[in-house]
């Protein structure tokens, strides 16, 4: 088995930790931008000093960062901050499993986005996964209480930040390979870590500016949060890291085709650990959302 496959899925699973992590923090004690701003803040200085003192102690010479690398990495890394962000507040309309479900929507709207945009040739098994993935959304629109026409569903906040969030991820998965790529150096790992710690020290940064405008409070409550909010930044380190790394083996979409086995992972937490109930229209939605990435995967050629 390639190795870019078992990293895939151990990014997943990190993911789900942290978003789990990112719910229960954002519903009791911070927003949904002071959740998302405690990811970078306890994960960003632990790499700074983890990947100073590996060039440090090894002698290894800095690879140089060129403005194609920053353009990918800051692009991605807006991407990112937004799709966290509207992720966070999709938790508190709707579970954790339907959330987490609408944001795996980034697989197939990154498809969509590279056939109208780059003329990426679409295989009958990509369409009809596609086409799959549209009726999994239409039956995910659907409120709870199951009001409303079709359009106006589709359109509601949660279905409009879930799929909103699926297209930045998208965004930010493609600008972290291309910023990956940009380092002259043979090794995939040192690649990833570099990514990963420029796009997250620049995404504190960023954050850290944007709360301090809008919401000091917030930067309170994060520090205040520090002991379970550090857990948020750990399982950040652990899944990024798997993410970048797995972008520097493979292509963006093959990777994030791979992690959509977060849809098990999610559902898993959102019976177990949130007591939510799953309704029967929502496990159908899941299942043929779940059905609609298995049958793109084995489309891919």
């Amino acid at each position: 088995m390639s190795l870019w496959i078992p990293v895939s899925i151990a990014a997943a699973l990190f993911q789900t930790l942290r978003f789990m992590l990112q719910k229960w923090l954002s519903t009791a004690r911070l927003s949904a931008e002071g959740a998302t701003f405690a990811r970078f803040a306890y994960s960003a200085p632990f790499l700074l000093v983890l990947l100073t003192g590996w060039f440090v102690l090894t002698g290894h010479a800095v690879p140089h960062l060129n403005l194609s690398f920053w353009a990918f990495a800051l692009s991605g890394g807006a991407a990112q901050i937004l799709a966290t962000v509207f992720v966070v507040l999709l938790f508190k309309s709707r579970n954790f499993a339907v959330g987490m479900t609408f944001k795996n929507s980034e697989v197939m709207q990154a498809a969509m986005v590279g056939f109208v945009l780059l003329g990426d040739r679409i295989s009958w098994g990509g369409f009809v996964a596609i086409l799959l993935s549209v009726g999994a959304i239409f039956l995910l629109s659907r409120p709870p209480e199951g009001t409303g026409s079709l359009w106006q569903n589709l359109t509601n906040r949660a279905s409009g930040l879930g799929l909103g969030a699926g297209f930045l991820f998208a965004v930010s998965a493609v600008g972290y390979r291309g910023a990956a790529m940009q380092i002259d150096d043979p090794s995939a790992v040192l690649r990833a870590a570099m990514t990963l710690t420029a796009v997250t020290t620049s995404q504190m940064i960023g954050m850290a500016l944007w709360i301090f405008w809008r919401d000091r409070t917030q930067l309170r409550a994060v520090w205040e949060a520090r002991s379970s909010a550090v857990w948020i930044g750990l399982t950040s380190v652990a899944g990024s890291f798997c993410w970048f790394l797995a972008f520097t083996l493979q292509t963006a979409a093959y990777v994030k085709a791979v992690g959509q086995v977060e849809l098990v992972f999610s559902l898993i937490a959102s019976v177990l650990f949130f007591r939510e109930k799953i309704s029967a229209r929502e496990m159908a939605g899941i299942a043929l959302l779940g059905l609609s990435i298995l049958i793109l995967i084995l489309s891919i050629q």
